[in-house]
């Protein structure tokens, strides 16, 4: 559904006619835009937008459907940019994305969102009060949602940061023998996480390139402004650092994964030593006293008086330095 709907006229926000067609026509006559915001519209809600700006089919059905990658496509009529803004959940350290369209043609932005994450109102919101942002056009709104959710990756990727410290501690922790039974669980979620999250930041590098003017793929945009090439460079080199971040808390838990492996292996073998020292203890008596229990009239010293507490005697002796013997070996 359409959330929002304005046409702004140098720098300034003025309620733009119920008629798209003719919001379209009054932003152009007064040398601005109509910017239209839209919430997970449906197809008939959609197909008028699409009519009256002359939006591209196959962006109208990325819009719809929505799990799109981002990406930045060059029609003949509008430009169509795909985010994916993050939202992370401290309670349960969990991130979740959602997705914002972009679409910029001659005199219009109409942005489509799904999901929540969005930073579309709040971005709207802090335009409308930097009308000297806002006179720029088209190009200012798109740096502004592109600014927003770059930004919000930064949080995100301090938040994910703190989470992998406390897990780096819980496991290397002195006491904490590796961590709990179900340490490995948790790290491969917070695993799960991160590659949610790099599914986000990763692909939007080109597109960031692309707009920045940077590369082999930094010829002019069409719809965007020239003079916004630094702007955003700036973005660029906050999703650079972001994506860097990224891959290197990728790094650092498989390695911490790999490490709490290793430990619950060595914990495992410990168990092995010890079990197997205390068998060996236990087989020494078990053997005499399997030995004097057989039936056999004729034994060695079978009927002299001390036999029992020499023998008593002998296997505690025995059981003493198997002791001391596993003891000073580490397997007790």
């Amino acid at each position: 559904m359409i959330v929002d709907c304005a046409v702004y006229r140098d720098g300034h926000r003025t309620e733009g006619p119920d008629d798209l067609s003719a919001a379209l026509e009054e932003a152009r006559a007064a040398g601005g835009f109509v910017w239209i915001g839209l919430h997970e519209p449906s197809e008939r809600e959609f197909g008028l937008v699409t009519q009256e700006f002359g939006l591209h089919p196959l962006a109208v059905e990325d819009a719809l459907k929505a799990h799109q990658r981002p990406k930045l496509e060059v029609y003949d009529d509008s430009l169509f940019l795909v985010l994916k803004p993050v939202v992370y959940e401290p309670r349960s350290d969990r991130v979740s994305t959602g997705e914002v369209m972009l679409f910029l043609g001659d005199s219009f932005v109409v942005t489509v969102r799904h999901g929540e994450g969005a930073p579309l109102k709040a971005v709207r919101r802090r335009l409308e009060q930097e009308p000297e942002m806002l006179h720029k056009g088209p190009t200012a709104v798109l740096y502004a949602v592109s600014d927003a959710v770059v930004d919000h990756y930064v949080e995100v990727a301090t938040e994910l940061q703190t989470d992998l410290e406390e897990l780096e501690a819980e496991v290397f922790s002195p006491d904490g023998g590796g961590g709990s039974r179900n340490t490995a669980s948790r790290i491969y979620t917070f695993k799960r996480q991160i590659l949610e999250f790099r599914r986000a930041t990763g692909p939007l590098a080109l597109p960031l390139t692309r707009l920045a003017g940077i590369g082999q793929f930094g010829g002019a945009v069409p719809f965007v402004s020239e003079k916004a090439r630094p702007f955003f460079r700036d973005v660029n080199d906050h999703l650079t650092r972001v994506n860097e971040s990224v891959e290197g808390l990728d790094r650092l838990v498989s390695d911490i994964l790999s490490a709490h492996l290793a430990q619950m292996s060595v914990r495992q073998n410990d168990d092995m030593r010890k079990i197997s020292a205390w068998a060996a203890m236990a087989a020494i008596p078990t053997m005499i006293a399997g030995i004097y229990g057989m039936n056999f009239d004729h034994m060695p010293e079978l009927h002299w008086v001390w036999s029992y507490p020499a023998v008593i005697a002998l296997m505690a002796v025995l059981e003493v330095l198997l002791y001391r013997t596993f003891k000073r070996r580490g397997w007790l």
